[in-house]
């Protein structure tokens, strides 16, 4: 059977935020069940993982991901930190855990069938640039594997990611809502998911001294973390400004009960229930919009 995408030429976006893609799975798997397939998708950090699951038409996975995989004796905390490999065990869990037989198998057949564009954004920690990877650089689990992991390595809390000879930290970094690729694409139609309560806005990072200190070595990534509100606020404007115009749909959380490092399993699956029935109710006025 061939997969079709029936939404066209509106870009689907994920914005990320750790954890609380735990409540935006829901609203992500509300798409799934209602047959919306967007034909452009595009994510950062937790919405790479979005991005990549939506892709792969797998609600199950979109769920297990921000929260059953808490459950597993070896997701993370802050044991593995103290032994470098981050509150979050990246290289388990995006690089051991698609594969069948593991904790979240990956269909990477429909995934590959599917032909709809796909953008994940990650920052080369040396270059200080954002790189948006396409469905093009991937061929294998292996290759998705690294690419989402380098689009979700967040500072600090995760180490970097080695792949196609650069290191890349989180996505986030460069603003945290792929709006900016989508625009470079070709999109001017946009329906984004945020992590964050309407009206929210980032505030400059506490310690600068410390972020100054942790990456003396890359100062292209201190830079990054201590201008990121700027960039992420900028782009909030212009969604706002979008969405006045009737060119963007932004559905916000109603609220937010999770932070970004949550791992509780209950307040996880709770997160997860509120945002599948915000999805539910709100699926009336998401069909206006994309003319469905």
């Amino acid at each position: 059977m061939t997969i079709q995408n029936n939404i066209k030429e509106t870009a689907l976006i994920f914005e990320g935020g750790g954890m609380r893609a735990s409540y935006t799975a829901g609203f992500l798997n509300n798409l799934l069940e209602n047959e919306l397939y967007f034909d452009y998708v595009a994510g950062i950090s937790a919405g790479s993982s979005h991005s990549v699951n939506y892709l792969s038409r797998d609600t199950q996975r979109a769920k297990r991901s921000f929260v059953d995989l808490v459950l597993d004796p070896q997701f993370g905390g802050w044991h593995s930190f103290v032994r470098g490999e981050g509150f979050f065990r990246a290289k388990y869990i995006y690089e051991e855990t698609p594969y069948q037989e593991a904790a979240l198998p990956f269909d990477m057949q429909t995934f590959l069938e599917n032909p709809a564009r796909l953008r994940i954004g990650a920052f080369d920690r040396d270059s200080g640039e954002m790189r948006y990877f396409s469905k093009h650089d991937i061929r294998s689990i292996p290759d998705l594997a690294k690419i989402v992991r380098s689009s979700s390595s967040m500072p600090v809390f995760m180490p970097p990611t080695y792949y196609d000879n650069c290191y890349y930290v989180d996505g986030g970094l460069g603003g945290g809502i792929p709006l900016d690729i989508a625009k470079t694409d070709g999109l001017k139609k946009f329906f984004v998911i945020l992590t964050r309560p309407k009206g929210y806005r980032k505030t400059p990072v506490k310690y600068q001294g410390a972020i100054k200190s942790i990456y003396r070595k890359y100062p292209m990534v201190a830079e990054a973390m201590l201008d990121r509100h700027n960039s992420y606020n900028s782009t909030l404007d212009e969604l706002e400004a979008l969405e006045k115009e009737g060119k963007a749909f932004l559905v916000y959380p109603e609220t937010m009960p999770v932070s970004n490092r949550e791992v509780n399993y209950s307040k996880l699956k709770e997160s997860y229930r509120l945002g599948y029935e915000q999805g539910k109710r709100d699926l009336p006025a998401w069909k206006e919009f994309l003319k469905y």
